[in-house]
Order: structure tokens, then sequence, then C-alpha cells
């Protein structure tokens, strides 16, 4: 006589969908911040250019108090580098690695991995607003209360724009690629997308032109917040455009896998 067979056990159930993207999402914070060059990027670069904005009267900066105008364009600066360049290039190594390709598979999902990558931005943002908010009051920042609620709202919209650009980038082009072109966008957009130096400062054209950046729609938002305690709902209006066409065209054209 042999003892019956024992049924096998049951094969764990996966996480919930919750906890799935809570853990991809501390997974890929840990990875940022881990990074000696995207945090040199995201944190270091925009501390520089916030004590050198503090420290000098070169570029000019308008019309006001320096420091009130340098912060909010450092902060528009935050989310071009954690939103943008750390994201693109993140997510490009990731494509050419099969990493997308393979946590697709799981549990996680792709959408799942998504909203991690998301989640995982803000929280790197949220850090670099406390590191520079600190410094900027340290230097005599002194913001609208009101329109420190307002500064989320641009929050949620720059990074939306941001990462939907990153994505756009990271899902069409190979990794060295995208590490060229995202870390020069970065330093076009710095130089003359209205980030640092305020659109306002231009003439003509020029400031025209540059209104229908993502960039400068962004730091010209936060800049009425955080100065004037108002919303400028224009540009508002073109951060969203920026937002909804670009995550259009990440849906159409993003490969998740070389």
């Amino acid at each position: 006589m042999t003892a019956p067979a024992t049924a096998p056990a049951p094969a764990p159930a996966p996480a919930a969908a919750q906890a799935r993207v809570r853990a991809q999402a501390a997974f890929e914070l840990r990875t940022l911040l881990s990074n000696g060059e995207q945090l040199l990027v995201s944190l270091v670069f925009p501390l520089g250019a916030l004590l050198g904005l503090a420290i000098t009267s070169f570029p000019s900066l308008g019309e006001g108090r320096r420091i009130d105008l340098a912060v909010p364009g450092v902060l528009a600066l935050c989310i071009l580098s954690a939103s943008f360049t750390a994201q693109a290039i993140a997510t490009g190594f990731d494509r050419r690695y099969a990493v997308l390709r393979l946590l697709g598979t799981t549990p996680l999902g792709r959408e799942g991995l998504l909203w991690g990558k998301a989640l995982a931005t803000i929280g790197v943002e949220l850090l670099q607003w406390l590191v520079i908010g600190g410094v900027g009051i340290a230097l005599g920042w002194r913001p609208q209360p009101l329109g420190l609620l307002y500064a989320v709202l641009w929050l949620v919209l720059g990074t939306w724009a941001f990462v939907a650009l990153a994505l756009v980038l990271a899902g069409v082009m190979r990794a060295e690629g995208v590490l060229a072109i995202a870390n020069l966008v970065w330093v076009v957009l710095l130089v003359l997308g209205g980030v640092i130096v305020p659109r306002a400062t231009l003439s003509g054209l020029g400031e025209t032109l540059t209104g229908w950046l993502p960039s400068a729609a962004l730091a010209d938002g936060l800049r009425a917040a955080l100065i004037e305690g108002t919303v400028l709902w224009g540009a508002a209006g073109v951060l969203a455009v920026w937002a909804i066409a670009a995550t259009a065209l990440a849906r159409r054209t993003f490969r998740w896998s070389d």
C-alpha cells in the first residue's frame, strides 16, 4: 500500500494591485536616488543654480526681489530634471535591457509599471522641493501662503507633461540617443526655455514663442502662484495641451523593447 499523493500547494496569489504599484514605486524611487548621474541632474544642479542666482546679479531676472523670482524657476527646473531628463534616461535603459518587457508580463502589468514610475517621480520632486524650498527660505524667500496650494496644481501638471514627453523620447530611440538628447534638451530649456530667466525679460517674438513651451508655462505658473498668489490659467492650458498631446503620442509610439 502506498500513501496517497498529496495535492500540491496552491500557488500564492499576487498582491493587490495597489500594493504592487506601491512596491514598484518604492523600488523606482530607490533606484533614482541611488543613481549618481540622475541625482546630480535632479538635485545638485538645481541647488547650485539657486545658490548661484542668490549670490550673484547675473542673469537679470526682471523686477522684484531676486530670491522670490529665483526659487520658482528652480522649482520648475526640478520638475524638468526629475520628470523629463531622469525619467527618459532611466526608461530608455530599462527598455534596452528588456526590463520593461519582463515587468510588463508580471502581475504588475504595464499600467502598474507606469504608475510606479509616476509615483516615484513625484517622490523625487517632493524631496527636491523640500530641499530647494528650505534653502530658499534660509536665503530670504517668502512665498505667498495661498500660492503654496496652487503650486500643487503646477507640480501635477508639470509632472504629467514632462513624464509623457520623456516616454515619447525613451519609447522610440536607443538608450544612448535618449541619454544625449535628454541632457541636450535639459540644457536648451534651462537657457532658452523661460525656466530660470523669466520669459518676461525677453522681447517681441522671443517672448511670444517661448510662452508656448511647456517649460515656460510651468515656470510662469509657479512664479505667479508663489509671488502673487494667483493662477495663470492660460499657462495651465498650454501645459495641459502638451501633456495630453504627449500622452496620446506616447500611447501610439512607445515600444516596450528594442
